[in-house]
């Protein structure tokens, strides 16, 4: 029941119509009970897993009121690593096994790095005093297994969302209109762009070859939109979500391929996740005592290392594989390198000639789509696995035979096939297509230099003709849906849910 389909629609509408009913103590346990289901519908064999985790987390939690919390946090921490690790890895190291030895093969948990980072920060969180222990093990595990954010987050921090599970929460008009607002620009991006765009990419990357280097580009280019349309949708949807059941979940995404350096880029991509990072990866790193691993010679280690760490950590994370690990030490080698920079030439000031300001926009970019070209790579789908070999090909064969006769004759083979095998339905394609796409940019142009990256809805809602881009939105939607039942599937619970 991914959260753009009809299913989950009428899922929503009806566990939000009886929960904003239900007394104020029947609130958390049902809406608990519609996560679960939600979760079983999903993947019903893994549901015995979140429970357990749910369990032992609650239980770790409970033991840092007491005399041993040191204790209590390692094994908490220690633990669902251990668990994230097992499920992510478990199936590379079989690969490894020597004689010829074969484990059958272990399916990932659906959402489980999202929910396991969650409960290590409230874990953390906690431990610190920034959150208190939560006695109720129904909150917990709703904490933790919200069907809003089970399967593809954002990573939610326990301070901010355990006390809006204690509050009453009934019908408001205001709140269920920014609601709508948002849920309808989620899906916007996941089903008229993302998903109609990767029509094209899938194709791409499935016969780069045969490709010549304009298609390439356009294959590099079109992908890194694809994931952004796609997560920062189902990032809106789950926001909506919430919304409509009277909570406030983070943001995830303000804008990020306006970004004028990687800093930038990363404080406004995946922010839940990049938070995540910062404050229990890169600050525990930044400080931690190494005085006795290095014997006296060194007492803290260097940001710059603690930088490189934090993204080779996080390609790791992505995949075991060369792709992911090669990607995370690009993004690594992309900060470093601006650190340097900084310190050479100081840091950019804050205002900054707009063509300046561009180029360096085009700049980042530019790298962004390269490092994505490994990370799909890494991802799929294709017939064949893609390896770090083949995105190495790629992108060397994005400056060969730059020819536009080719690109439009490759653009049209590419588009020939089922649904599209027209050529008035690949021409409707492109028109469609390239109007979804500009429409996309300038409501997120104006969103970061109109609005200031206000939150989506909100700068949706100061418009002045707000009503015609309702409308628009709603054709686009509608369009989308027509062209999946047409010519190709939605793309799941999201680009991102298997992480």
């Amino acid at each position: 029941m991914s959260l753009q389909s009809f299913a989950y629609f009428g899922f929503l509408a009806l566990t939000a119509l009886l929960y904003l009913h239900l007394p104020r103590r029947a609130q958390p346990p049902f809406l608990l009970g519609a996560s679960w289901v939600f979760y079983a519908a999903a993947m019903p064999a893994m549901l015995p897993l979140l429970l357990a985790l749910c369990a032992f987390i609650y239980g770790c939690g409970r033991g840092l009121a007491g005399a041993h919390k040191k204790a209590f946090l390692r094994l908490g921490v220690l633990g669902s690593l251990a668990v994230l690790a097992f499920f992510k890895y478990v199936n590379f190291l079989a690969r490894l096994l020597p004689w010829g030895l074969r484990l059958p093969a272990v399916a990932l948990p659906l959402g489980i790095s999202f929910y396991t980072f969650a409960a290590i920060s409230y874990l953390v969180d906690a431990a610190r005093g920034d959150c208190p222990v939560e006695r109720s093990f129904l909150r917990v595990a709703l904490f933790l297994s919200l069907f809003a954010t089970v399967t593809q987050g954002p990573i939610c921090r326990a301070g901010r969302l355990l006390p809006q599970f204690a509050a009453e929460h009934r019908f408001d008009a205001a709140r269920c209109t920014r609601a709508l607002r948002l849920f309808a620009l989620g899906l916007f991006k996941t089903v008229a762009v993302s998903d109609v765009l990767g029509v094209l990419v899938n194709n791409i990357f499935a016969h780069y070859a045969e490709y010549g280097g304009l298609m390439l580009m356009l294959g590099a280019v079109g992908y890194t939109l694809q994931l952004y349309f796609n997560f920062s949708g189902y990032s809106e949807l789950a926001r909506a979500s919430g919304l409509f059941l009277g909570l406030e979940l983070p943001e995830n995404f303000k804008t990020p391929l306006f970004s004028t350096n990687f800093s930038e880029l990363w404080s406004r991509w995946h922010i839940s996740f990049s938070g995540w990072l910062q404050d229990y990866l890169f600050t525990p790193l930044v400080w931690a005592d190494v005085e006795g691993l290095t014997r006296g010679r060194l007492r803290r280690l260097p940001p710059l290392l603690c930088v490189f760490l934090v993204f080779f950590l996080s390609g790791f994370w992505h995949g075991s594989t060369l792709p992911f690990i090669i990607w995370g030490l690009l993004q690594a080698i992309y900060r470093m390198g601006e650190e340097l920079l900084h310190r050479r030439f100081g840091k950019p000031k804050k205002r900054t000639p707009a063509l300046r300001a561009w180029g360096k926009r085009a700049v980042v970019f530019v790298l962004w789509c390269i490092g994505m070209v490994f990370f799909r790579a890494g991802t799929g789908p294709n017939p064949q696995p893609l390896g770090a070999a083949d995105a190495v090909r790629f992108l060397c064969g994005c400056v060969r035979a730059l020819s536009p006769a080719r690109f439009a004759g490759e653009v049209y083979a590419a588009l020939y096939s089922d649904f599209y095998a027209h050529s008035l339905m690949i021409a409707l394609y492109v028109l469609f297509l390239s109007a979804v796409l500009v429409f996309a940019f300038w409501l997120e142009y104006r969103r970061c230099f109109a609005y200031k990256n206000k939150p989506a809805e909100l700068a949706l809602a100061a418009e002045k003709h707000r009503m015609l881009l309702y409308w628009t939105l709603t054709v686009f939607i509608l369009v989308g849906f027509i062209l999946q039942s047409g010519g190709f599937g939605a793309s799941g619970f999201g680009m991102y849910a298997g992480f």
